[in-house]
């Protein structure tokens, strides 16, 4: 048990036993009696649990973590706790990059962010401020030092702060997160979304260079995200005859060990991608081969990894010469307008597993309500206004295959030609006149009517 104690000048001291033997003080000052009482209680408890060898309970373990460091300080020195660890911010932070940039697993582009938000923490809290000494209040006014910015950078930003100060909360160097309800909304404005259609999609590949048609049929037609998994797809994954590839996303590695997914050989994309093929050199690995590939691929090898590639200056260029006018986010609303043009005639679970997101990304950041949607609501339309999709034409062994879900491991790694063993077509669907500001539609075959659907013009090589 312990008691209590006051002198004449009014200071407060708690006497107890110690669990090893003798009588131990603990001096804390002028305090009223109702504080000095509940630090007994704490006392009387920590004491008991040192000498059951027992853990402390949540109350008391809580209270430890959020008192002031000089009463720590003092418990520390009696034995009824472990001396509270502090640092500095700008000492944390340097630690916390150099560990993430000698895992061996933080990919460039995430180590550039973790480096941007530290350099901002530094400059808006001080690099000498004790992390126990960051409040909420200080968190918010380095919330308010983004305003301006767009609300995605913001968000992530805010997230990335909140998880250096997760990771101080593991290491028990604060006793609570300051960021952890400091957010802010992941959304993607309306400002920033654009549905590239099908019109101005062939405006850009006539004016494209054979290796940019290929670049430019991925994103738009394939889904792929542009440039990690345009720049990573292999020949080795692409088989025609089955209509599907094995897409590597550099980006989903590290999320539950999806490192690569299957996508359908859409028939819009066929073409590029036999174009691709036909004038690959030998032994090409990639397809977006030959000497410029190479060099895209080489500045991914620099700090920041896939951000240096910086396909978009060059995008710009080729939007300009074929008249247009370049729109927000370029390579992943190519993405976006693909997606949703899928959503017409998928499941989401099903569209969203080709194009490598998931549902809530997808309905958050890439699906778009289109003028179209409004027409044929108001017109009370009960099928949608895109061209039917063509019937597959199986073949003995499509039609006695269980229909499962494809692994990537099917093709991956396996020898597989991608000549055809029949020569295949283009034969674009028939467009959709524009009425108002609607966008012209882009009609996808299915999973597996991508390969099929088209009927050969040869005979069978």
């Amino acid at each position: 048990m312990a008691s209590i104690s006051t002198d004449n000048g009014g200071n407060v001291r708690i006497l107890f036993a110690a669990p090893g033997g003798g009588r131990k003080t603990i001096y804390l000052g002028k305090v009223t009696q109702k504080v000095a009482a509940a630090v007994k209680l704490r006392v009387e408890s920590l004491v008991g649990s040192i000498a059951a060898r027992a853990p402390v309970d949540p109350q008391t373990a809580a209270w430890t973590a959020t008192i002031p460091d000089d009463l720590a300080a003092k418990l520390a020195a009696v034995g009824l706790m472990a001396e509270r660890q502090s640092q500095k911010l700008g000492a944390f932070l340097d630690e916390y990059v150099r560990r993430r940039a000698t895992d061996g697993h933080t990919k460039p582009a995430t180590l550039v962010t973790i480096r941007r938000v530290a350099a901002d923490l530094v400059a808006e809290l001080g690099v000498g401020t004790d992390l126990r000494a960051v409040t909420v209040a200080e968190a918010e006014r380095f919330k308010a030092a983004y305003t301006g910015k767009a609300g995605a950078t913001v968000y992530r930003r805010l997230k990335m702060a909140k998880m250096l100060f997760k990771y101080a909360l593991k290491l028990k160097l604060i006793a609570e997160n300051p960021f952890a309800d400091v957010g802010g909304k992941n959304h993607n404005p309306l400002e920033r979304q654009f549905y590239v259609t099908e019109a101005d999609t062939l405006a850009l590949l006539d004016k494209a260079t054979p290796l940019w048609r290929v670049i430019i049929a991925l994103a738009r037609f394939g889904g792929l995200r542009c440039p990690s998994e345009v720049l990573s797809l292999k020949w080795e994954g692409v088989d025609l005859p089955r209509g599907r590839m094995v897409v590597d996303s550099p980006k989903t590695e590290h999320i539950e060990g999806k490192a690569s997914r299957v996508v359908p050989i859409f028939a819009r994309l066929r073409p590029y991608l036999e174009e691709a093929w036909e004038l690959a050199g030998p032994g090409e690995v990639y397809v977006i081969g030959g000497a410029q590939g190479d060099r895209y691929r080489a500045t991914t090898q620099k700090p920041g990894g896939w951000v240096n590639t910086n396909l978009r200056s060059v995008f710009e260029k080729l939007v300009r010469r074929a008249g247009l006018v370049a729109w927000p986010r370029l390579f992943q609303n190519l993405r976006s307008s693909l997606e949703t043009d899928l959503m017409k005639q998928h499941p989401i679970h099903v569209v969203t597993a080709w194009v490598g997101n998931t549902p809530k990304i997808a309905l958050g950041h890439y699906l778009q309500t289109l003028e179209g949607d409004f027409e044929k609501a108001v017109r009370g339309d009960a099928t949608s206004d895109a061209p039917a999709t063509q019937k597959p034409t199986q073949t003995r062994a499509d039609g006695i295959r269980p229909d499962g879900t494809t692994s990537a491991e099917v093709l991956a790694g396996r020898p597989v030609s991608p000549v055809l063993t029949a020569p295949v077509s283009y034969c674009p669907d028939v467009q959709v006149a524009k009425v108002g500001l609607e966008p012209t539609r882009i009609a996808t075959l299915d999973f597996e009517s991508s390969a099929s659907a088209i009927p050969p013009l040869g005979p069978s090589i």
